[in-house]
């Protein structure tokens, strides 16, 4: 072909080669960037678990840095899956995770020193082994979820999975006498079925909603600047609302029910727009929690610890405050800057490798370093958030930004708890707790958003023009 004036030859580009040329450069690029950030990422969790030796024990023991070593193996591995099937998956979300799950082995370790722990007694090498399991779990998800829009198919599966997970705990022989129903035993290992149901249900309400949008976001009462449900409406807010309070009543568990009931409020505010129905869920939340308590003890007395946490009669008392009190003296004594890791004495609060490992880290790393947490927590959610509406089907938006507002939501309830600014409700904090259940629920949860990205990114967009 020439040009109609010179008579010069025109080259005609295939357009194919060009997007395919495209395809394979940008992928490597967003993956290239992944690495470059999980070497950094593996420097600062090496000189972590470096500096809980040589600040608790005076010496490094190579032993424990090889088993980490391990770890760092599995994320490699991790990457590698992506590269080779999910080319164009999200690059900031695994580096995060894996740093988080770095700085809470080393603090767990720190712990276990100082308790004098070892072998399989001390919580680091369960958290270990345990974050091996679910990173295998991650990459299977993501070798095997070749396309996440196949979970819509199961969407009521996933619903019935996620409530008989949360009722596995009620069953004769299989819940433990912990001090809330939510644990299950199966001899050799226990397990808390609430970390995975929140994925099944987040699963199932993603599905839900998609299906039953149009009759939510139908015209209602106008009032006070917002459009209002009608009462027929109101429906699946009020039985995810019964569930939640079932789930408080029945398991002693207020944190779970708190969470499931704020995701779905979440997503159902993505799936309609409509800030009436946050109100609404808020004033639900609100009127449950008063009630509860009222009526439960085990809610009495979590709201009894918080409003007179330094009531000396309180922190005396079999189940008051003295943990409470005990993890906001040592984020006093964290200070700015912190003692320094290692340098702290985190041990003598109970339960501060779990429930309290948000308060240990900051007795060790100062408000700095909680800040710099946070700031992860803060980028992880984003990003989510962020994948969730840059996609272009209803089912991958509300599935992306429900989990990953779960993860924050997760966080603030624990992070409040500990700081006394919500009463404490005994969720672990994502990745850093010891937890196996925790930890593969949402390692599974970034396999799920690393697909979910890769979906959104690869998929061919519609160019008008």
């Amino acid at each position: 072909m020439t040009t109609p004036v010179t008579g010069t030859p025109v080259v005609q580009t295939d357009t194919s080669v060009i997007r395919a040329l495209k395809k394979f450069r940008v992928p490597q690029k967003q993956r290239n960037r992944e690495l470059a950030l999980l070497i950094f990422v593996f420097v600062i969790n090496g000189a972590a678990v470096a500096l809980v030796q040589l600040g608790a024990a005076g010496e490094i023991d190579p032993k424990f840095l090889i088993y980490t070593g391990g770890l760092t193996a599995l994320v490699l591995a991790l990457h590698i899956a992506l590269r080779l099937v999910a080319r164009d998956a999200d690059p900031f979300v695994v580096p995060i995770a894996t740093l988080l799950t770095g700085i809470g082995i080393a603090e767990i370790y720190r712990i276990d020193i100082a308790k004098k722990l070892h072998g399989w007694d001390a919580f680091s090498t369960k958290q270990l082994a345990w974050a091996g399991i679910a990173l295998v779990g991650a990459v299977l998800v993501v070798v095997l979820l070749r396309n996440y829009r196949l979970l819509f198919r199961y969407t009521y599966v996933a619903g019935f999975v996620g409530v008989a997970l949360l009722l596995l705990p009620l069953v004769p022989g299989l819940g433990t006498d912990a001090n809330a129903d939510v644990w299950v035993s199966l001899g050799f290992f226990s397990f808390q079925p609430g970390e995975l149901a929140k994925i099944a249900l987040g699963i199932f309400f993603a599905g839900y909603l998609v299906r039953t949008r149009e009759s939510l976001t139908s015209v209602g009462t106008r009032f006070l600047g917002m459009t209002w449900p009608r009462a027929r409406e109101l429906g699946p807010l009020l039985v995810i609302w019964g569930l939640s309070l079932g789930i408080i009543v029945l398991q002693r568990d207020l944190g779970t029910g708190l969470l499931i009931f704020g995701m779905f409020v979440a997503m159902l505010y993505i799936a309609t727009g409509k800030t009436s129905w946050v109100i609404i869920g808020v004033v639900l939340a609100a009127g449950g929690a008063f009630l509860a308590s009222r009526v439960l003890p085990y809610v009495g007395g979590r709201f009894e610890n918080w409003l007179n946490a330094f009531d000396p009669a309180v922190i005396n008392a079999n189940g008051g405050s003295y943990q409470l009190v005990q993890g906001i003296f040592g984020l006093a004594q964290g200070g700015l800057l912190g003692t320094g890791l290692g340098q702290g004495r985190p041990y003598i609060t109970p339960l501060s490798q779990s429930d309290y490992i948000f308060a240990s880290l900051g007795e060790e790393l100062g408000l700095i370093g909680v800040f710099a947490i946070l700031c992860l927590y803060m980028v992880f959610a984003s990003r989510g958030i962020r994948i969730g509406l840059a996609g272009q089907d209803d089912f991958g938006k509300l599935l992306a930004t429900g989990l990953s507002f779960t993860v924050a939501l997760q966080v603030f309830i624990m992070v409040g708890g500990v700081t006394r600014l919500i009463p404490l409700t005994g969720l672990t904090t994502p990745f850093l707790a010891a937890g196996g259940s925790s930890l593969v629920a949402n390692w599974i949860i970034v396999a799920l958003l690393l697909r979910i990205s890769d979906g959104v990114r690869s998929r061919p967009r519609v160019v008008i023009g």
